[in-house]
């Protein structure tokens, strides 16, 4: 389902925790983290996709949450034309997002990565707020910008941390210490 201008429709989730710590997930298989996202199918609310997608890749219910906000507008990025099908490469041009911010009112231990019989991602961490924005793959950092200004000053309430102007990242923790469930 793609909108005139060759978008697909999307929610974008920003979990915190009670330290406003965010869910940060690793792509299975793969080497590259992002927050947890997906298509709004025909007939869903943003809302109930954003429910829906939680669920599949995060294995958290509504019990487990509480929505502190979302994004006033569509976000869109572009996807790189090479990451495109061949058949959809004259219609598709990327995607665009509502963003939730989520409150985690259960446990860590509530996160199941193993939900759904295709999962998204193989571990996950929590990280500082502003780690994503260099950390992302780079043609969604724009969108990821856009997505936690907008939402830290709900999180934060009117005072969200200072962005250094680059993050310094620490090295990868080894696989090992991650969260895999």
């Amino acid at each position: 389902m793609l909108d005139r201008d060759g978008y697909r429709p999307n929610v974008g989730i920003i979990l915190a925790n009670a330290r406003n710590e965010v869910f940060w997930g690793k792509r299975i298989r793969e080497h590259s983290w992002q927050f947890p996202q997906g298509g709004i199918k025909q007939g869903e609310s943003p809302e109930q996709a954003m429910y829906r997608e939680l669920h599949e890749e995060v294995g958290l219910r509504p019990e487990h949450v509480k929505i502190l906000g979302r994004t006033r507008e569509w976000l869109r990025y572009d996807v790189p034309r090479h990451w495109v099908r061949r058949e959809w490469r004259n219609t598709y041009r990327g995607q665009k997002q509502i963003w939730f911010l989520l409150r985690l009112t259960g446990k860590d231990s509530s996160v199941s990565l193993r939900a759904t019989s295709k999962p998204e991602f193989d571990a996950w961490r929590w990280s500082q707020f502003w780690v994503p924005l260099d950390a992302v793959i780079e043609f969604k950092r724009q969108v990821y910008r856009l997505a936690l200004n907008e939402l830290a000053e709900i999180l934060f309430r009117g005072a969200p941390p200072v962005r250094p102007s680059t993050y310094v990242l620490s090295p990868p923790e080894p696989e090992d210490k991650l969260e895999q469930r």
